[in-house]
């Protein structure tokens, strides 16, 4: 979907602003159109805008101008009980006080459900989180984990059509934060809820979203599936916050038929797809992704450049060693190489040639 507000999404926001002091804006016009039963992850740094403008759709903030819309319907002054979403936040928000069974009833006691049909709801969520058998515990007799995943079940229990995400993974440890990541990626598979996910760790988006919006400075800097933002970034911005990345700066020698002839600072010239350049001695960062470098001949893409590099030192990863090399001037330039047999060992002050195919390299704007 468009980023502009369609007449037919589930979930709209139309030049929707947001200020606390009335002079400087946290949101600044943001127009944003959701699918129903899509998953969209709103990425960016501390003081990008995302969780205010998740806190504005779950109503918990109003919207200083432009209007939300939710199935059609405008909700700026429905207060946040009567508007029927489901919010997960990072500190789980349970009653610890009441059983976890307790917990799961509260929403639907509000909504006026009797003990049957509720018994029979709460059954059924926590058996979709595989809590089934904790109906009779407290919070604090659970793991992070499991808490995290009643949580889930309680915003999941009165069959919302929407669902709020605010960090939900963020206090959970790094394999158990992996593990929930596809938890919640199939539940949404199998449900087909609409799930609006706000994170600050990009391997997060990348993983679970269908499409990702990446906030900068109250705006939104890309909208698109996971793939495309990482292979094709808009602008600088992008290409640095999604995924480890190098920049080359240089300068536009020429344009013409879909490329950009770059000369870097070092004097070098190379090929590169312009993006958001546009004219002849303009400056530039040139992105290359560090798994698209190459310095064995036999693997250099075919219309591969080849530059002159030397290793500064190697790192072993497990899966991948990272070598980081000096190219152009630049020392912080990354190659990262599959650890497989055979693998021809790198060593500090070894001088190599390194290459990539000129459809990997970027022409962006300097940031």
């Amino acid at each position: 979907m468009a980023d502009g507000a369609q007449s037919d999404a589930f979930v709209a926001f139309e030049h929707v602003q947001k200020s606390y002091d009335g002079v400087s804006l946290v949101v600044k016009d943001l127009n944003l159109s959701i699918a129903k039963g899509e998953f969209l992850t709103m990425l960016g740094p501390s003081g990008s805008g995302k969780t205010t403008c998740l806190m504005m759709l779950a109503g918990f903030e109003t919207a200083t101008h432009g209007e939300i819309r939710l199935a059609g319907r405008p909700i700026n002054q429905v207060p946040p009980h009567k508007r029927g979403i489901g919010m997960v936040f990072q500190n789980y928000a349970l009653f610890p006080h009441m059983t976890v069974g307790e917990n799961l009833a509260f929403p639907l006691e509000v909504r006026g459900m009797g003990k049957d049909e509720r018994e029979s709801r709460i059954k059924r969520a926590l058996d979709m989180v595989q809590m089934g058998a904790f109906a009779h515990r407290r919070p604090a007799q659970l793991s992070g984990g499991q808490q995290q995943r009643i949580a889930l079940a309680r915003a999941l229990v009165f069959d919302p059509e929407l669902v709020l995400m605010d960090e939900p993974l963020g206090a959970l440890d790094k394999q158990l934060r992996e593990h929930m990541q596809f938890e919640i990626k199939h539940l949404h598979e199998r449900l087909g809820i609409t799930v609006v996910y706000v994170t600050h760790d990009q391997g997060e988006a990348l993983t679970m979203s269908d499409r990702i919006a990446v906030f900068n400075d109250g705006k939104i800097q890309q909208l698109a599936p996971p793939a495309d933002l990482y292979e094709r970034p808009d602008n600088s911005f992008v290409a640095q916050f999604i995924g480890e990345n190098n920049k080359l700066p240089g300068t536009i020698e020429e344009l013409s038929g879909g490329k950009a002839l770059v000369r870097l600072a070092t004097g070098e010239v190379i090929d590169a797809t312009p993006v958001n350049v546009t004219a002849k001695g303009q400056a530039t960062l040139v992105s290359v992704r560090p798994e698209r470098v190459e310095f064995k001949p036999e693997m250099m893409p075919q219309g591969a450049h080849m530059i002159d590099a030397e290793v500064l030192e190697v790192i072993y990863m497990g899966d991948i060693l990272r070598a980081r090399l000096k190219v152009a001037g630049t020392e912080d330039f990354v190659m990262k190489m599959r650890n497989t047999l055979g693998q021809t060992r790198l060593d500090a002050g070894q001088k190599i040639k390194v290459g990539w195919h000129p459809q990997d390299a970027r022409a962006l704007d300097p940031v």
